[in-house]
């Protein structure tokens, strides 16, 4: 039998899941349970191809794990009989300790904890999830990979702010940057699908979705990214508005009286493209501009502009790209804006083809022309598989 992986993203009021085979890639199950904790719960469910959704009770994540196990086993996948060796979890932030997949014990569990002051949204829902699925999974090893992890060892150039070095020191504030689970997945695929050394190649990776960032990837090693000590740094987002001026926040906090928790909403669920259009979806704001709506032009030039100024500082910081490459859901999806962001950068050997950025499967690609100097692809993302990757490392390292 197959040895797979259960791979789990427990969020507030969500558990996405996927059975996985690391060595054949295949996902034999996935699914999403909504409104964890809240009336009108539901499971969305796909197993062996066929899709599914309907209504659960879930008062917490707890009951989530058991409302999976039982859904799967309801179409067929018996969790106990289907080769699990481990059960991997995405971890947002793993702070200055914990800086590869880990196997998860209660030491580890603790430092999660600790780091939560960096992740606050996020890393306790984390934790609640591991020690949920090691009750649910007593027998398998639980494995947590860290978004952070691999942006642990970016340049100091890079990952130092420019504050009082004592004061960063003790409270860890650095640049930890995010997405690192996809950034690497997809610079390793970029190579893979090109036939290139991974070691021979200097990439830039959009990783553009209701969250953003960008990479730049010298050797397969990253050396900047556009997230910082936090989500909140960088590129526009769906309801983030990315970089700042930090003296924003104390004006407002001045003129318009707003404390920590009204800017900590500010920055994280009123700004970026629901900040500047009123629009969150990206499919949505598409559809408005076309329909001559002046904000969400705005909202999109903005997001525009500030994505080619990382395309042209990533350039410069790696000295010249082989690849750039887009990937998430906006970035696989929307050719519109692929097209858009990397428009008139002919003279630094950027060439979009149309009819490939148009058209193409839903594999990885190239959307660049033959004699485009930079190859520009798109490059489908996958979390839960390189998740499920790393969790097997773990327990043979």
């Amino acid at each position: 039998m197959s040895r797979s992986v259960l791979v789990l993203n427990a969020g507030s009021s969500s558990l996405k899941f996927q059975v996985v085979e690391p060595e054949s890639g295949e996902a034999r199950a996935k699914g999403t349970i909504e409104r964890v904790g809240a009336s009108g719960s539901s499971i969305s469910l796909t197993v062996d191809g066929e899709a599914r959704e309907e209504d659960a009770e879930v008062p917490d994540q707890a009951a989530a794990l058991e409302v999976m196990r039982t859904a799967l086993a309801d179409r067929g996948l018996d969790l106990a009989a289907a080769g699990l060796v481990a059960v991997g979890h995405r971890v947002v932030h793993g702070g200055r300790a914990l800086t590869r997949p880990t196997v998860v014990h209660e030491k580890v569990l603790s430092e999660i904890d600790r780091v939560s002051v960096l992740a606050p949204l996020h890393n306790p829902v984390n934790a609640d999830g591991i020690r949920n699925a090691t009750k649910a999974f007593p027998d398998l090893p639980q494995v947590a990979v860290f978004d952070t992890a691999f942006f642990s060892d970016l340049p100091e150039a890079a990952s130092t702010y420019a504050i009082d070095h004592d004061l960063a020191e003790k409270y860890a504030i650095r640049r930890y940057g995010f997405h690192g689970t996809s950034h690497e997945y997809v610079s390793q695929e970029v190579a893979r699908f090109l036939g290139r050394d991974l070691a021979d190649l200097d990439q830039i990776v959009l990783h553009l979705g209701n969250g953003a960032s960008a990479s730049a990837i010298r050797g397969g090693r990253p050396v900047d990214t556009s997230m910082g000590l936090t989500p909140l740094e960088g590129l526009v987002m769906g309801t983030r508005g990315g970089d700042i001026d930090p003296g924003v926040l104390l004006h407002l906090h001045r003129v318009a009286d707003l404390d920590e928790s009204a800017l900590d909403e500010l920055l994280n669920k009123r700004s970026g493209i629901l900040g500047v259009s009123g629009i969150a979806d990206f499919r949505d704001l598409s559809k408005a501009v076309h329909q001559g709506e002046e904000r969400a032009r705005l909202a999109l030039d903005v997001y525009l502009h500030r994505l080619r100024k990382y395309v042209g500082a990533y350039l410069a910081v790696l000295g010249g790209v082989d690849a750039i490459t887009f990937t998430a859901g906006v970035g696989e999806n929307s050719a519109e804006l692929r097209a858009a962001a990397l428009e008139g950068l002919e003279r630094l050997g950027i060439r979009i083809d149309g009819r490939r950025n148009k058209g193409g499967n839903d594999g990885p690609r190239v959307i660049s022309t033959d004699s485009s100097e930079v190859t520009v692809l798109v490059v489908p993302t996958n979390e839960e598989l390189a998740i499920a990757r790393q969790t097997l490392a773990a327990l043979n390292p």
